[in-house]
Parts: structure tokens; C-alpha cells; sequence
């Protein structure tokens, strides 16, 4: 599974009361629901951060240990297995959970559309150049590879005219790319680490996602064995992070949300105001309540059977993969 992803624990703890000096009888605090979730580092986690800052976890019983994964094949691995029970991961690993390890799961959440650009070296004009190079990838059948493989094709190109060299999640393909130029793309990066990629040099290629339209990327995942029998504590967890999204995107709420980001993610000022600036655009930015897009999901499932050939190349229908009871329930409850 690779190497122990790196662990933040996010604990709240009950304490005794005494007034006037007198110890006050009072029922037991209830125990906290410990829940282990597992993410990639980075922009998308920032709802989370915001249901620890402002106690939603605690406010709805739940004891959270967040934890980075290295790369997409040590999450989904884990998911299966029981070692965490909850996943922040791209849609469409989710999918490949399903079609290539035969592990019942579900999307329960949406979230964003990944805000994903496509980076080279310097050197390269277009990406037609990419032709013999060599690109790195997070895994390479899922997600972001898979929209990369896509701009390639429209491009001209085949998967034989260039080499994929699978190095991990978005941190460890910039640095895959920064020390050396031999990989020629590091095919998707998002904020932060794409601000810091133009700073260093690389070229901005554009949009990831400029070719499939709508792009359901971010979105919550579950076990469906977990699910059914933890409904209570999934539609909780829910709540406490629609709540984080709802805080984010109060405009009331920029100058907190902006020294949120800066502090969690580690950035200056400057590039906490533009990773905010992102998350809360009114169109490419954080879905409102993390509403699952079915639009950008059925592109998820096309980009997959016209790049892996899945299905015999005719993309089913959506409801196979997605269980949006648990979220009706948590936002009805709102």
C-alpha cells in the first residue's frame, strides 16, 4: 500500500464541570464516534478544515482523524480493507474501485471539479511535443490520468506515442517534474502546488477538463456494507461538512477562511487569497453544499470507456456507482 500516509488528528474532548466550588451531577458527555478519513493533501480538504475549526465534528459526535494518502492505489486499498472508513478522493476512483477490484463502493458526496491544469516543462509548445516524452501520473487508469490521456488524444496523439511513469499524488509529480526535465508533463495539478509550479517555470497548459465539459471530480466514498450499517454516523459526518462548505463559501466569513487556508495548507497571503479566490468562483469553484453534479459524473464515466474502453466503450448508467440518500438526509436535517 506504500509508504503510512501522513496523519493529522483532529480530537475534541469533553471535561468535568464544577461551579461555586460544588461538583455539579450531570449525565455522562456522550462519547465521540471516532472516524478515520483519508484525503489527498491539498485544496480540497479545505471544508474539512473548516468543520474542525468551527467544532462541526464535535458538534455531531464525531471524533475525526484526517489522514494523507501518498497516491490513489494506497486509498483505495485502504478503503476496501477496513482501514479507514471514509474517502475524499476523485469520482472516478471510486468507479475504478468498482470496475477493476470488484469493491462495492459508493459516492455519497460531491464536492468540486478538481480544478486541474495540465503543466509541462518550458520547453514544450504544445502538446502534440509531448510525443515520445515522458509523463507523469498519479495512477495510471484513473482520474486525472485519464483526462490527460484525453487532451493528448485531441491532440493527435496515441498511449503509445508516449511513456506514463506513475509517481503519485499532486506533490509528488511536481517534484517528479522540478528535478528532472526528463518527465515532459506532469499531466494534472491543481492549487496550490499549480501556483507554485508557473512560479517555478513550468507552462500552464490550460483546463484539464476543457474537453469533457462538466467534470465531477471531488466527492466523498464510502464502503456500501459501511454505509448500511453506519448510516447515522455517515449522515452526521455528512452535515459537519456541508456546514464546512456552507462557512467557506459566506462571503462573511473571506479574511477567516483566507488565514484557514494559509495556516493548513502553509501559504503566504497572497496565495491563500487566490487558492480562496478559486474554491468560491461562481462557476468553476466549490459545488454549494457539495451537491453531487450527475451531468459532470456521466462525463466521468464517458472520459472512461472512450480512454480504457470500459463497457465495451458505452458508459452505464450512473446509479450503480452513487448512493445520494445519505446526503438528502444529512442536508434535509440542516
Amino acid at each position: 500500500m506504500g509508504k503510512r500516509p501522513t496523519r493529522r488528528t483532529f480530537v475534541l474532548s469533553a471535561g468535568a464541570g464544577m461551579a461555586a466550588g460544588v461538583v455539579m451531577a450531570s449525565a455522562a458527555p456522550a462519547a465521540l464516534t471516532p472516524l478515520k478519513v483519508v484525503s489527498f493533501a491539498g485544496l480540497s480538504n479545505v471544508p474539512i478544515f473548516a468543520a474542525q475549526k468551527n467544532g462541526l465534528f464535535t458538534k455531531y459526535g464525531l471524533a475525526v482523524d484526517l489522514m494523507f494518502t501518498p497516491n490513489s492505489k494506497a486509498q483505495r486499498e485502504g478503503l476496501a480493507s477496513g482501514a479507514f472508513q471514509i474517502i475524499h478522493t476523485a469520482a472516478d476512483n471510486a468507479v475504478a474501485m468498482v470496475e477493476l477490484a470488484k469493491d462495492d463502493v459508493i459516492i455519497v458526496v460531491g464536492g468540486d471539479n478538481g480544478f486541474n491544469r495540465i503543466f509541462t516543462q518550458p520547453d514544450i509548445a504544445s502538446l502534440a511535443d509531448l510525443r515520445g516524452k515522458t509523463l507523469v501520473v498519479d495512477a495510471p487508469n484513473t482520474a486525472f490520468a485519464l483526462l490527460l490521456y484525453k487532451a493528448l488524444k485531441d491532440a493527435g496523439l496515441s498511449s503509445s506515442d508516449y511513456k506514463v511513469h506513475p509517481v503519485g499524488g499532486t506533490p509528488q509529480r511536481l517534484n517528479a517534474m522540478l528535478t528532472d526535465k526528463a518527465n515532459a508533463a506532469a499531466g494534472i495539478l491543481n492549487p496550490p502546488l499549480s501556483f507554485k509550479a508557473a512560479a517555478d517555470g513550468l507552462k500552464d497548459m490550460g483546463s484539464a477538463t476543457k474537453a469533457v465539459g462538466a467534470y465531477q471530480s471531488g466527492s466523498v466514498a464510502v464502503m456500501r456494507s459501511w454505509a448500511k450499517a453506519n448510516s447515522d454516523t455517515l449522515v452526521r459526518y455528512i452535515k459537519a461538512i456541508v456546514e464546512g462548505y456552507r462557512w467557506v463559501l459566506d462571503s462573511a466569513n473571506k479574511d477567516a477562511a483566507i488565514t484557514l487556508l494559509a495556516d493548513r495548507l502553509k501559504l503566504s497571503g497572497d496565495a491563500a487569497a487566490k487558492c480562496y479566490a478559486v474554491v468560491t468562483d461562481p462557476v468553476d469553484g466549490f459545488a454549494k453544499d457539495a451537491k453531487f453534479s450527475t451531468q459532470g459524473f456521466e462525463n466521468v464515466l464517458k472520459l472512461r470507456a472512450e480512454i480504457e474502453g470500459e463497457w465495451g466503450g458505452h458508459p452505464p448508467a450512473p446509479g450503480r456507482y452513487i448512493d445520494l440518500s445519505y446526503y438528502n438526509t444529512a442536508v434535509a436535517g440542516l
